[in-house]
């Protein structure tokens, strides 16, 4: 930020890098900062700014501008990109939600923060950002979905990804599928989320007016996260992509995109386990795909929705000229995108998140292309424009270019050290949970969701796991 801003635009700093706090003293300082930051002010002011962030679940990035415009109606995001800054290239450190969450709350990237699934994330006393902006004076409120130190799965999530090294394949999720709720004034699906729209925009207009000090508010949404199917037992799978009518009306089906998918003979082997596990080998229709993307869409429309409320509140009580408002996520939604639903990939869809800043100093109606991250500038910018469905591997074409990015990453994060920290993790978690079972392990184990049936061959998977766990991980 250095050579735009003065002494007194200090405090429009600290608000508008809420996102790089701590990141940009991993990277020497204020010269290592993003550059694309440095293009957000547009003046400076003496008085200290509020600021707000909404931070969704599973919102695709690449909607907060072509072709979402042409797909779904989004009025408030559409209203972010009128009066402030949108990043066109803003991705996840890691398309899962702890990970992510645990990067973007701490500023540092996950191979830093050891955050390896949803199980594993922060501290609980690890001191974030929005804790540094209190100790500095900020009034801070938090309402919703944190899941920085640790997500909400089932025990079976936990086992499965504690030993994705035994050599048998995991079970498969269950199909994804779509679920229409309600009629057309049916508005509220998710009903949590809005529940905790409603408290925040409740405090903003009951309690933030009367603050002397500035404040920060976050809100985190489950939308449009697909849904958990909990009819399906012990094979719960977030899976469901529901909405109602109300919400899928703001959808152009037109303007669907039906994804290209390669033969599952040609898929990388990584691409077809995780096809494989999300339960999407099988045949779908066209119209199936259209429907799960359709309804992926009206969700988003949803969220949208929720941001206007709380950008309503702080308009109706006049503290948007003081505020500036962050929205983005933790990460995107494949929604059938390479034969996959979820995310966990760092194709565009699962890994582009939205990104918008608008306030006041906030430069209107302006867009960055510059490449950042939920921690920090992300270390590398791919030009996907030759390939924009990501369905041809250029690395066989291009081997020094290969050779020297891998060098460089390496230079970065040391494999070795990093992949024995994942392995003794994993192992580690799966013998305490082993020896908390006692003499129940046996039955347990058996019947969780393996892609095999246990009971036929107990000895054989036993055998597997023994000497998986006596494999060295000293690498």
């Amino acid at each position: 930020m250095r050579g735009r801003c003065g002494e007194g635009a200090r405090t429009v700093v600290l608000a508008a890098l809420v996102l790089l706090l701590l990141a940009s003293t991993r990277w020497g300082g204020a010269k290592a900062r993003p550059a694309a930051w440095r293009h957000l002010g547009a003046g400076s002011s003496q008085r200290a700014r509020n600021v707000v962030m909404v931070m969704c679940d599973a919102f695709d990035g690449r909607l907060t501008f072509y072709p979402g415009n042409q797909t779904v109606i989004l009025p408030f995001i559409n209203l972010m990109k009128r009066y402030g800054t949108v990043f066109l290239n803003a991705y996840t450190n890691s398309p899962i939600c702890c990970p992510s969450r645990a990067a973007m709350w701490s500023g540092l990237f996950t191979h830093l923060t050891e955050s390896w699934n949803n199980f594993k994330g922060l501290d609980p006393n690890y001191t974030t950002w929005m804790d540094l902006m209190q100790k500095h004076g900020y009034h801070t409120q938090k309402y919703g979905k944190l899941d920085y130190t640790s997500g909400h799965h089932s025990v079976s999530n936990r086992v499965e990804a504690w030993t994705r090294d035994v050599d048998f394949l995991l079970r498969q999720e269950g199909r994804p599928m779509v679920n229409l709720t309600g009629n057309k004034t049916f508005m509220r699906v998710m009903e949590e989320d809005w529940q905790n729209t409603d408290k925040a925009a409740s405090w903003i207009r009951k309690e933030a007016t009367s603050f002397n000090q500035p404040f920060v508010l976050y809100l985190g949404l489950n939308l449009p996260h697909p849904y958990p199917s909990p009819s399906t037992g012990e094979n719960f799978g977030s899976s469901t992509f529901l909405t109602s009518p109300y919400w899928l009306e703001k959808v152009t089906y037109e303007a669907i995109k039906i994804p290209k998918w390669p033969p599952l003979s040609d898929m990388h082997p990584v691409d077809y386990y995780s096809s494989y596990t999300k339960n999407c080998t099988g045949q779908f229709t066209r119209k199936e795909i259209r429907d799960i993307r359709a309804f992926y869409y009206a969700m988003c429309a949803e969220t949208d929705a929720m941001l206007g409320q709380i950008i309503s509140a702080l308009s109706d009580t006049g503290l948007l000229k003081r505020t500036i408002v962050i929205f983005t996520a933790d990460h995107g939604e494949l929604a059938m995108e390479h034969q996959q639903f979820y995310k966990m990939s760092m194709y565009e869809a699962s890994s582009h998140v939205p990104l918008l800043v608008m306030g006041p100093s906030i430069k209107a109606h302006h867009n960055l292309s510059n490449v950042v991250s939920l921690v920090d500038i992300y270390p590398t910018m791919l030009d996907l424009s030759a390939d924009p469905d990501e369905l041809t591997n250029i690395a066989t074409t291009f081997p020094e270019v290969t050779h020297f990015l891998d060098k460089k990453l390496r230079s970065i994060v040391n494999y070795p050290r990093i992949s024995a920290s994942v392995h003794k993790y994993n192992k580690k978690q799966f013998i305490n949970w082993k020896q908390s079972l006692g003499q129940n392990y046996s039955n347990v184990i058996a019947n969780l969701r393996w892609h095999q049936d246990w009971l036929k061959e107990p000895r054989k998977y036993k055998d597997a796991i023994h000497r998986w766990l006596q494999m060295n991980t000293n690498e």
